[in-house]
């Protein structure tokens, strides 16, 4: 219960509060933006078991492994597609601490 309140509490509240505080004027735009990168977790499509609560995201599904993370650093870089690489680091730092809890 309480790895679950956590993963879902960062994908969740974190956005609400890095768009209200970074983009006050349009939170609403930043906060969706970043909650639908939870998107990513599609690629849980191609594992077998599709769900497995014992097991690890990062570096096993493909859009969880280091060069995926790593790219999702470098969208920061440029302002366009900074509120989507925030949005991915969220997901990725939720599924982080989901496996520290394991």
């Amino acid at each position: 219960m309480v790895r679950t309140t956590w993963h879902y509490g960062i994908h969740f509240i974190l956005p609400l509060l890095i768009a209200l505080v970074i983009y006050p004027r349009q939170w609403k735009k930043a906060f969706v933006i970043m909650v639908a990168c939870i998107l990513i977790d599609l690629d849980h499509l191609l594992a077998n078991p599709i769900f497995d609560p014992n097991r690890c995201s990062i570096n096993f599904h493909p859009l969880h492994t280091y060069y995926a993370i790593v790219a999702y650093f470098v969208l920061l870089i440029p302002k366009r597609t900074r509120i989507i690489g925030l949005g991915l680091i969220i997901h990725i730092l939720a599924d982080c601490v989901d496996c520290w809890l394991m």
